[in-house]
C-alpha cells in the first residue's frame, strides 16, 4: 500500500490521456528516484505554463499572447480560415509550410452520444464569426481540417450545413483524401498533410 502522498500524485497522473495505473506509478517513482531538482524543474514548468499561457480570443489557440502570434501576423491571409479540432493539429499543418491563412481551433468535435459536446466546444463562436461576416465579408473560404474519423466527419457535416445556411457565399473546402479514414491529423506526415492542403476539395 502506497502512502497518501504517493497515491495522491498517482491519481493526478491518471487523469492525463492514456495514462493508467502502472504508467502513473512509473512517473511517480521516477520523480522520487530522480531527486529534488527534476521535481522542482517540473513544478516550475507547470507554474510557468499556468501563469503565461493564454487563450487566443480570435482563434482559440493557446499561446503566451492574446491575440496569439499567428493572429497578430499581418502576413497571414485573414480571408481563409482553417478549422482544426485541437492546437496540436494546428502545429502539424504549420510544419508543412503550405498554409498561410488563419486558423480556428474548435477544442473538440461533436459526438452523437454526447449532446453537450456542441456547447463544450468553440463551434458556437465559429458560427457567430460567420454571422458577423455577413456584414464585413472578410472570410472567403473555410477549410474543414478535422480528423477523417466518425466524430470529425460528423462535425464537418454539421459545420458545412450550418455555415451554408448562414452565409452560402463562403467557400467551404475539406482536406483531400490523402488522409486514411480513421487517422489522426497530428500524426500524419508533412508530405501527406501538404498534399491534402494543396488538393483540398470544395463542398
Amino acid at each position: 500500500m502506497y502512502s497518501a502522498s504517493i497515491n495522491n500524485l498517482i491519481n493526478s497522473f491518471k487523469k492525463l490521456p492514456t495514462v493508467g495505473q502502472r504508467t502513473a506509478e512509473r512517473f511517480v517513482f521516477h520523480l522520487l528516484k530522480s531527486g529534488k531538482k527534476e521535481v522542482t524543474d517540473l513544478r516550475i514548468a507547470l507554474e510557468t505554463l499556468l501563469n503565461n499561457t493564454k487563450s487566443c480570443e480570435t482563434c482559440w489557440n493557446f499561446d503566451d499572447y492574446n491575440p496569439c502570434r499567428l493572429c497578430q501576423n499581418p502576413q497571414r491571409d485573414k480571408g481563409t480560415i482553417c478549422v482544426v479540432a485541437d492546437p496540436q493539429d494546428l502545429q502539424a499543418l504549420e510544419r508543412t509550410g503550405e498554409y498561410h491563412g488563419s486558423y480556428y481551433v474548435l477544442r473538440g468535435t461533436l459526438e452523437a452520444s454526447n449532446e453537450n459536446t456542441l456547447q463544450q466546444s468553440k463551434i458556437p463562436q465559429l458560427l457567430d464569426k460567420v454571422k458577423d461576416n455577413r456584414e464585413t465579408k472578410k472570410i472567403k473560404e473555410i477549410i474543414l481540417a478535422l480528423n477523417p474519423d466518425l466524430p470529425g466527419e460528423t462535425t464537418m457535416l454539421f459545420l458545412q450545413r450550418e455555415i451554408a445556411k448562414i452565409n452560402p457565399k463562403i467557400k467551404i473546402s475539406r482536406l483531400a483524401r490523402g488522409l486514411p479514414m480513421g487517422s489522426d491529423l497530428q500524426y500524419a506526415d508533412e508530405i501527406t498533410l501538404s498534399s491534402a492542403l494543396k488538393n483540398r476539395t470544395r463542398k
